[in-house]
């Protein structure tokens, strides 16, 4: 496949969209990660999610 003079351009671009993509997922898992232990810490503090409560229990 022969892409002419702009080769180099379009692989760099195809390469560096690529990068973001990898990057956003890395981001976005390491967030994640950060965000589940935020809960935990706060669960065993002993503050409690309300979604985590039966209707019933709910004054």
């Amino acid at each position: 496949m022969d892409l002419g003079p702009y080769t180099s351009f379009i692989a760099t671009s195809y390469l560096a969209a690529a990068l973001v993509v990898v990057l956003l997922i890395a981001w976005i898992a390491i967030d994640y990660r950060t965000q589940k232990a935020r809960l935990r810490a706060l669960e065993e503090s002993g503050i409690v999610r309300r979604s985590g409560r039966a209707a019933t229990d709910i004054q």
